[in-house]
């Protein structure tokens, strides 16, 4: 078994069967994968920043999402 190694660094790892498979995708469809995922991150965290703070407005809403997904580098 391929053991993996985090450091400063290394960015990310992806384990080679998963490379297998995405290199078998299109540009379409790994983009597809992507927006896929950015669509069920955001109305996850749209729902729980509804939940968490009723009395906020889209805008705000919106910004704390903007907030998040750039780490606070906006």
């Amino acid at each position: 078994m391929k053991t993996l190694r985090l450091d400063q660094g290394q960015i990310e790892v992806i384990d080679d069967r998963i490379a297998e498979i995405m290199k078998t995708k299109s540009g379409r469809e790994r983009l597809n994968m992507v927006w896929d995922a950015w669509t069920f991150f955001e109305k996850r965290i749209r729902a729980y920043m509804k939940n968490r703070h009723p009395e906020w407005t889209e805008e705000q809403i919106q910004k704390e999402i903007v907030n998040r997904v750039t780490y606070g580098s906006k």
